[in-house]
């Protein structure tokens, strides 16, 4: 069984790989990136239309094309209607003489062969993967963690779990997602709760996946309150919330037949500027049924499937007869043989692939991109958007598709097109969209104006990021007073990312003064920023401001500004924050406590050296591997509460 899979990648020979060069260059290349992006999609569906045919050997003829390439197969695969089309798919290639897999198309059989929990045909892949039968493809051990996670394979996981931390030195988040989640799915409700655990005590950050894997495990267990209480939590950790969370958590409040916090959820979704996936439908539907209509009926709207969008067929493409002898499908009908039986598939698009083919924007694209006659939703223009490199492609498709017959911009794809403008530092069409938005009475999402003052951050304009804030109860309308602290750290943050520090503690001073108190994560950003510029008098303000407003500083304070210090050679300043923190009976984590010994000693100071050392002793040699928190986003509070929250319901449910 190891070597089941070798046949299908034969080892290529010089002469071989001269001819697949020659059949490359044979013809003049495609005139532009989306006239190649058409004709491969036109061939992906012919494909995927011939997977779910009663005749397998119908697939062959549409593999001698010179459009076959790993694009097309990985994409080809990915909608495999089961492994055993896969596994004859792949199994036909080997009669193409000059196709080689690649790390992309062997990534994606691998998890079709997972998802259909093929877990032997999976191992013997992965087998000959390692031992180089498929040339210069290499397998990592988030590749086997997803893959043997998708195949529900615990015992793999964890021997490749435990592998991974043996070799490498820092652990990615996705790698505790991947085995907390895991746990979750088993029932091994403690262990997912000690994941979580590792995961934080371990110095790695959880993300917005960590936490739907969270929620979504609450809800499990029928701890709604509970993973409503972390949900809550998010914006205070900056974590972004999304809409699987959203969508787990409408499901098990309309489960339970409690839609005052649906209706709640509802409106929280649409003030985030989130649109509903269609898998909500049943449960809006409920909830409609049960009364709550003015509630519903937008979002229901959003969800009705678009008659526009035909499936596609088998039919003869007629366009055949109108090109030249030299087309890119060398004569093939892509539709030859397929015998699908009413198979009814819509189109294949990919909007990543599409943005990538539109880099090259022309009158000609343009030409193409009309006569294809794409049927434009707010959706698809959206995820385009989102998948664009360049502001000014993305700003020419913008205003071209406004043209579009059917299509009218709406607030999801202006937002969009704002936040991708004010990343890359065009004030100007962003003021535009900004007039738009006034004219026709609309309403941008809190998250919206938030991510215009980061991005401006980013791209180091100030100016713009203030004129935004002191323009968003015109553009979002009233916002809560959490709401309106963390637009403050916002800008605060984007502030100091310009070098603007004046401007930073004159917003610090006016946010205070009317009445809006920073969090503990502003202060340690802050704290940070005037360390690392040796503004030793700013920092001793900031920290007594902090006790001023009744906060403590926390462990991941002091050890921001022992590391800031040490950063800008002040040892001694470093050391005078590690005897403060001991005697608020703190101690910081190992390598903070290693790096402050380390500059002691480079700067002399070995006395002091020495005393750090002393008091790590005093500690029988222990210390935390990492502190909770992270610069201007998450505290150690926060972390610490989230974690008792989920160990609490999985005990209390135990």
């Amino acid at each position: 069984m190891a070597m089941y899979f070798k046949r299908f990648s034969p080892s290529k020979t010089l002469l071989s790989f001269l001819n697949q060069q020659v059949r490359s260059f044979a013809r003049d290349p495609f005139p532009n990136k989306l006239t190649h992006y058409l004709h491969r999609a036109k061939l992906i569906d012919s494909i995927r239309l011939a997977l779910r045919s009663n005749c397998p050997d119908s697939v062959n003829p549409l593999l001698q094309t010179r459009l076959l390439d790993s694009f097309v197969v990985a994409n080809a695969l990915r909608s495999a209607p089961s492994a055993d089309s896969a596994v004859s798919f792949i199994e036909n290639l080997k009669q193409v003489p000059n196709f080689e897999h690649s790390q992309h198309t062997l990534f994606v059989f691998a998890t079709v062969l997972a998802k259909f929990k093929r877990n032997d045909e999976l191992k013997a892949l992965i087998g000959d993967i390692k031992v180089g039968n498929f040339n210069n493809v290499k397998v990592s051990f988030m590749n086997l963690l997803f893959w043997y996670s998708t195949a529900g394979d615990l015992e793999e996981v964890l021997n490749t779990w435990e592998e991974y931390k043996s070799e490498e030195n820092h652990i990615s988040t996705e790698a505790y997602n991947i085995v907390m989640g895991l746990y979750a799915e088993k029932g091994m409700d403690f262990e997912a709760v000690e994941a979580f655990r590792g995961m934080i005590d371990q110095g790695a950050i959880p993300n917005s996946r960590t936490y739907t894997i969270l929620i979504e495990h609450l809800v499990r267990l029928e701890k709604l309150d509970a993973a409503m209480e972390v949900f809550t939590l998010l914006p205070s950790m900056r974590i972004k919330r999304t809409l699987k969370q959203f969508s787990i958590l409408i499901e098990g409040f309309a489960g339970g037949e409690r839609f005052d916090v649906v209706k709640s959820l509802l409106k929280e979704m649409r003030e985030d500027g989130k649109l509903p996936g269609r898998a909500l439908r049943v449960c809006l539907e409920r909830m409609k049924e049960a009364g709550f209509v003015n509630e519903t009926d937008e979002f229901l709207v959003e969800m009705v499937p678009d008659r526009r969008i035909k499936c596609i067929s088998c039919c003869e493409d007629s366009s055949d007869d109108e090109e030249d002898e030299d087309d890119v499908n060398e004569g093939v009908d892509v539709n030859e043989g397929v015998d699908v039986h009413m198979v009814k598939l819509k189109p294949w698009l990919d909007p990543k692939a599409l943005a990538n083919a539109l880099k090259e924007w022309s009158p000609e694209v343009v030409a193409i991109l009309e006569d294809v006659k794409f049927v434009w939703t707010g959706r698809l223009v959206s995820k385009v958007l989102r998948n664009f490199s360049s502001a000014e492609t993305a700003w020419n498709f913008f205003c071209w598709v406004a043209s579009q017959p059917g299509f009218t911009h709406d607030i999801y794809t202006v937002q969009r097109m704002m936040t991708l403008l004010a990343r890359h530092g065009n004030v100007e069409l962003v003021d535009k969209l900004i007039s738009k938005i006034r004219r026709e009475g609309m309403r941008l999402p809190f998250s919206t104006i938030r991510l215009l003052i980061e991005f401006y951050g980013i791209s180091k304009n100030a100016d713009a990021a203030l004129k935004v804030f002191c323009d968003y109860r015109t553009l979002c309308g009233h916002i809560s007073k959490f709401n309106l602290m963390l637009l403050y750290s916002s800008l605060l943050r984007a502030l100091t990312k310009c070098r603007r520090d004046s401007d930073a503690l004159n917003v610090l001073d006016e946010m205070i003064l009317n009445g809006t108190c920073p969090d503990i994560q502003t202060f340690s950003g802050l704290i940070y920023h005037f360390a690392l510029q040796g503004d030793i008098k700013t920092v001793q303000q900031l920290f007594l401001m902090v006790r001023q407003n009744g906060m403590e500083p926390e462990a991941y304070m002091y050890k921001l500004l022992i590391h800031a210090y040490c950063k800008c050679q002040r040892a001694a300043l470093a050391y005078r924050v590690f005897e403060d923190m001991r005697n608020s009976n703190l101690m910081p984590d190992a390598p903070t406590k290693d790096l402050l010994v380390k500059s002691l000693w480079q700067e002399g100071r070995r006395k002091e050296a020495v005393t750090v050392e002393e008091r790590y002793e005093e500690t029988d040699g222990v210390l935390p591997l990492s502190l909770r928190g992270h610069l201007w986003t998450v505290s150690s509070e926060d972390l610490t509460r989230v974690y008792s929250i989920y160990s609490d319901s999985v005990t209390a449910s135990a």
